[in-house]
């Protein structure tokens, strides 16, 4: 049972959350479905708790309507980067109200919670108990006007509402006051011995992140923890008289796995509550507490469920230097890559892999990710990969040579010693959660057939062919094991790389099952005789230009904290351009068009060519709307065309005429389009 952490449904996700968690978890689970083992992976959106409800506040929509939103981009996200869960769920299902009711009520039947009444922060104004993110003031560290109640995002500090300076309610800006309130408490201290022999003496293997943070809370002493809230948007706690109650977020979310677990099969009980389970959580480091103290202790209270045998936390990833924050738009939005750079998924899974903070926070910066890409990507495996491809197809008639066993030199049994070392290299790395070596090892290994390859120089060799018959037969080695290694190297990239993988068993004309993992460490995999396609490209070269408009994208998103301060309290400015008079307007001639048809420009990042219909004639017009918009989605689109302006090449392309477009505040274009469908060559007036 593979569990990688629900992220919140409150806006999407980020290349630190892959880097955190769900790739190592993707990663791991491939690589234990190659080695056919029975295996679960769970996935889902947590849609509870007040990220929630702060962004619905905002947008002035319903949690609902915002869970809505961001569930379905970040599973789009989360499957367009090949993280292959078995399900991905939401929490806002009913099987998941009903499991985490029903987990809480049998709890509560079994006399585990205490029942307390404590003095929180409530808002007179809007009558409502204010949880800690809905308390703003003045951060007693950096003096940050814009601090919440729970953690200043300026200078990093963690804080609570009473050390605020003229604390604030984020709903009305009213001063909040303390107010009774009861809930339900889970006596984690209780559990304090079975956790220190279970993680302390039990499981001295784990990460040395993950076991020291889980040491250093026991060390500290456990405390009782409310498993409540005041709130209306939640599981509601199964109780009466908890009206305006609902489940603590990470009581209910951990559940999360179970009930989308239910959901996915009928034997879920397989998976959850039989003893031979190897549960694994992946997780970030900061869920440690959650996913180590908390859920095990609820799990060892209600009792009949498996225990986590592993949990396997990452660090942090930075962004260029800096940490990543999302108030701030210091971000790279994994939906975003995926337009800006279509069929490169794999480039950024390998990239987050060779980079991961397993042992400490890593960054990630645009440069690097063009170095990994175009230095060991393209240059070393895609290099070898090609290059034992086109020589197949000169020299050996684009089929699998015969290998020679009676010429075998040192060399040649070296490169297959290499194989076989390399599979159980990486296979250990795999099974002890080191993604990033076992990386390595791939590239490593195809390093080595290149190496290989330069010394055996066939190429050379074909052109001194005599009469003597070894000559040829060395060739024949030579290719033969080339494209045994590249076979091999599909299976072990498979776990990290499955698009290229993909791309290799297409090129070798070989079925899936070629990459079960017993299959590795083989130099019989491509039959003797056997005709393979031609060579694809594995991966391509990235420009200078394509990475220094990401960060310049990067830069101009980035929302400053005194942006943030005033935003609601500047005034807004109209930005009018200086006042014409209506002969002026009266030159410019609109007319309604119909996309029929859209291009990206070449080695242009931000530019799409279109053809419009006018009605009367069809035009080519160049747009700078390639960062917001696929030119799949917008064929049958009509726009607003300016169409007697003078035409003007761009990137050679002459564009006769401009489209109307509206940007928001947050720089996304909009098209100014008619409100119903009408003719083409309409006038706008």
């Amino acid at each position: 049972m593979i569990t990688a952490a629900l992220p919140y449904a409150n806006g999407p996700v980020h290349i630190g959350h892959l880097a955190g968690c769900y790739l190592p978890a993707d990663i791991y689970v491939r690589y234990l479905r190659a080695q056919k083992r029975d295996v679960k992976f769970i996935g889902g959106s947590d849609e509870h708790g007040v990220p929630i409800t702060i962004r619905a506040m905002k947008e002035g929509i319903t949690p609902q309507q915002v869970v809505d939103r961001y569930h379905a981009l970040i599973k789009e996200s989360m499957e367009q980067m090949g993280i292959s869960f078995d399900i991905y769920s939401r929490t806002s299902n009913k099987v998941h109200h009903d499991t985490a009711s029903a987990f809480f009520k049998k709890m509560y039947d079994d006399g585990l919670f205490e029942e307390k009444e404590s003095e929180q922060y409530y808002d007179e104004k809007t009558k409502t108990f204010l949880a800690d993110r809905y308390i703003t003031g003045t951060c007693p560290v950096c003096a940050n006007p814009n601090a919440y109640g729970d953690q200043c995002e300026k200078c990093g500090s963690s804080l609570s509402p009473e050390q605020l300076i003229n604390p604030r309610s984020a709903l009305s800006d009213a001063v909040p006051v303390k107010k009774k309130t009861k809930h339900w408490y889970f006596p984690l201290q209780n559990y304090e011995p079975w956790l220190k022999e279970w993680i302390i003496e039990g499981h001295t293997e784990w990460k040395n992140n993950v076991y020291g943070q889980c040491k250093s809370w026991l060390d500290s002493g456990l405390q009782s923890r409310a498993m409540t809230r005041d709130s209306n948007w939640g599981i509601k706690v199964p109780l009466p008289g908890a009206e305006g109650k609902v489940l603590y977020v990470w009581f209910d979310a951990p559940i999360g796995y179970i009930s989308a677990t239910k959901e996915l099969t009928d034997q879920w009980a397989d998976y959850w509550c039989n003893e031979d389970t190897k549960l694994v959580h992946f997780i970030g480091k900061d869920n440690i507490v959650f996913h180590c103290i908390i859920f095990p202790s609820m799990l060892k209270a209600h009792g009949g469920f498996v225990l986590p045998d592993n949990v396997p936390a990452n660090e942090f990833l930075n962004i260029e230097g800096e940490k990543v924050s999302t108030s701030r738009n210091w971000a790279v939005w994994v939906h975003e890559y995926i337009k800006d750079f279509p069929g490169c998924e794999d480039v950024l899974r390998y990239v987050l892999c060779a980079n991961a903070p397993e042992t400490k926070d890593n960054d990630f910066t645009w440069k690097d990710f063009q170095d990994r890409n175009n230095s060991e990507l393209v240059s070393i495996f895609g290099n070898f990969v090609n290059r034992t491809w086109v020589l197949m197809h000169k020299l050996c008639g684009g089929k699998v040579p015969k290998l020679h066993e009676d010429i075998l030199d040192d060399k040649d049994r070296a490169l297959i010693e290499a194989i076989l070392n390399s599979k159980f290299k990486i296979q250990n790395y795999l099974e002890e959660f080191k993604f990033r070596d076992a990386l390595f090892e791939v590239i490593d290994l195809s390093r080595t057939g290149n190496k290989y390859m330069q010394e055996k120089e066939p190429w050379i060799v074909a052109k001194k062919l005599t009469e003597d018959p070894t000559v040829q037969k060395g060739i024949d080695n030579c290719m033969h094991l080339c494209l045994q290694l590249t076979a091999n190297l599909a299976i072990l990239v498979n776990p990290f790389l499955p698009n290229t993988a993909k791309k290799m068993l297409n090129m070798m004309k070989v079925v899936e099952k070629m990459l079960d993992w017993e299959n590795a460490g083989s130099v019989k995999l491509l039959s003797v005789g056997y005709s393979l396609r031609e060579p694809q490209l594995l991966f391509r070269k990235i420009e200078d230009a394509e990475i220094a408009a990401q960060v310049e994208k990067l830069k101009a998103g980035l929302i400053k904290p005194k942006d943030q301060a005033m935003e609601a309290k500047e005034p807004q400015t109209s930005n009018l351009k200086p006042e014409i008079i209506y002969d002026d307007f009266a030159k410019i001639d609109l007319k309604v068009g119909t996309i029929v048809a859209a291009e990206k420009v070449e080695k242009a990042d931000k530019l799409l060519k279109l053809q419009i219909d006018l009605g009367f004639e069809t035009r080519t017009v160049v747009s700078g709307i390639a960062l917001h918009y696929q030119p799949e989605d917008i064929i049958g689109k009509q726009v607003v065309v300016v169409a007697n302006l003078a035409p003007r090449k761009m990137r050679g392309i002459e564009s006769n005429g401009m489209i109307l477009m509206a940007e928001d505040k947050s720089g996304k274009l909009h098209f100014v389009s008619p409100g119903t469908v009408i003719d083409k060559g309409s006038s706008v007036s």
